[in-house]
């Protein structure tokens, strides 16, 4: 599973003309993949989660005929977070529990789990642009990920960048708190 920060919660304060730029842009990458021959042929779920109110109407269209199309592929699953953060789903969940009754949370399981957009916990985060920080990403599902900061800006992220990282992950001893 890959999930991949588009746009924060924070970023839908930048001014308006930037803002209809990058929806351009997703609205535009999204319709490729409902296009896309590689996402059929290698199974690739695509979710496309975030505070989809905060959406523009097309790409809350755009993003549930993607969804639909790839609903039924099982190898991978690439999760786009759109007007997404952190918090914003933790609060969300806990809003979710609190509606539907839950008064305790069991501390063991996957009961909080399943509350959350992303429900899988977070192997590895890699932060761009030579960043130091977490900027309200997958904060809970991060709680043991191994997290690289790289200096290359995302535009220039490369294959060739993803490899090097990958080696630097799988030399990792994980601990997982213990």
């Amino acid at each position: 599973m890959i999930s991949v920060y588009a746009l924060s919660t924070e970023n839908l304060g930048r001014d308006k003309q930037e803002l209809n730029y990058l929806w351009k842009v997703y609205m535009d990458n999204l319709r490729k993949l409902t296009k896309n021959k590689e996402f059929k042929k290698d199974q690739i779920k695509v979710n496309v989660l975030g505070n989809h109110n905060l959406w523009r109407s097309d790409v809350k269209k755009t993003a549930k005929e993607v969804m639909i199309n790839t609903k039924n592929y099982t190898k991978s699953v690439l999760n786009i977070l759109l007007a997404y953060g952190g918090q914003f789903e933790i609060i969300a969940s806990m809003n979710n529990l609190l509606k539907r009754g839950i008064k305790k949370i069991p501390i063991a399981g996957d009961a909080f789990n399943k509350f959350l957009l992303v429900k899988k916990p977070v192997d590895l985060v890699i932060r761009t642009g030579g960043y130091h920080r977490l900027s309200n990403f997958l904060l809970f599902q991060s709680a043991y990920a191994e997290i690289y900061f790289s200096n290359t800006l995302w535009p220039d992220f490369s294959k060739k960048e993803f490899d090097k990282i990958m080696k630097w992950y799988f030399a990792q001893k994980k601990k997982f708190g213990k």
